[in-house]
């Protein structure tokens, strides 16, 4: 453990402890992206066993980070670093679970987080109605085929989550099926993680007139209303539900080793801030380095 005084004397500019390392901060101020002295990490996690209520998690909420687009790019550009070095060291993949409700921009995360990443070593895959074929099978068993191989970064767009969300909303099982679910979940993971995937699920927190907003923009916009769908609206009919469905989920479902975080998302650009910055860290745990060549580059002669 380091303990850090951050005293006005002191030269004030960020201090980030390194990966393993925790900090204790004591006195403000920082710098940078004019954070608070807290680890953003755990203010959006959910604790593990622990009650959660989101109308107690403003989706407004800024932590007391203010804009900075060029930290953001910066940000970028090291995942893009680290990409191309899990792609290489292939010891490890990461999965990325992406959960909103309607227009809450699970697809603008992924166009602007990893704008940079090669696309030869990131899979998307959005799970729509599940096919004939997919229904004759565990609900799990589609999951399992779009898991990243080693080397890769996966994103779902919507995941095995929707089992325990939309199906319990619409009451398409009954009870006694999708509430086994949430333990088959938990299992389905720890077996991922104890396989080298690293799990980082993001619940992109919306209110409910920030939705109104984005879909009465959405209608404006030719270049994206074609998005839009009757079921969409139909679904803000069911919004007291689906929190109630998602407390569950994300209580039941964060594990030490697979935890949810809830990241407020009525501010686009610190949603793509935070979640670029929580994929980092990610990376940076892994450890990873290059191989070591495949052939004796010191005896090796171009003609």
């Amino acid at each position: 453990m380091e303990i850090r005084s951050l005293s006005p004397h002191l030269p004030n500019r960020p201090f980030l402890p390194q990966a393993g390392v925790w900090a204790i901060f004591v006195k403000l101020p920082i710098a940078g992206w004019g954070r608070k002295p807290m680890d953003i990490a755990k203010q959006c996690m959910v604790k593990p066993g622990s009650k959660l209520r989101l109308k107690d998690r403003d989706p407004a909420d800024t932590f007391g980070i203010h804009r900075d687009n060029k930290a953001h790019e910066k940000m970028v550009g090291r995942l893009r670093e680290l990409q191309h070095l899990l792609y290489a060291d292939k010891r490890y993949a990461l999965l990325i679970v992406l959960q909103a409700l309607d227009a809450g921009g699970k697809d603008g995360t992924i166009r602007h987080v990893m704008s940079g990443v090669n696309p030869q070593g990131c899979d998307v895959t959005s799970f729509k109605g599940p096919s004939n074929m997919e229904l004759a099978h565990d609900y799990l068993w589609r999951v399992h085929q779009a898991v990243p191989q080693l080397g890769k970064i996966g994103i779902f767009n919507r995941s095995h989550y929707e089992d325990v969300l939309i199906v319990r909303v619409h009451r398409l099982a009954p009870e006694e099926i999708w509430s086994k679910r949430y333990r088959q979940i938990n299992d389905f993971e720890r077996m991922l993680t104890e396989n080298g995937v690293t799990i980082l699920k993001f619940f992109l927190h919306i209110s409910k007139e920030e939705q109104r907003r984005r879909f009465e923009a959405r209608m404006q916009d030719t270049s994206r209303n074609w998005k839009l769908s009757l079921p969409d609206f139909e679904e803000r009919q069911h919004w007291n539900e689906y929190q109630e469905a998602y407390e569950d989920a994300l209580r039941k479902c964060s594990t030490e080793r697979a935890p949810w975080y809830v990241i407020p998302s009525d501010r686009k650009w610190l949603r793509n801030h935070i979640i670029a910055e929580l994929i980092v860290r990610a990376l940076d745990n892994m450890k990873l380095k290059y191989p070591a060549p495949t052939v004796d580059i010191s005896k090796v002669v171009l003609s």
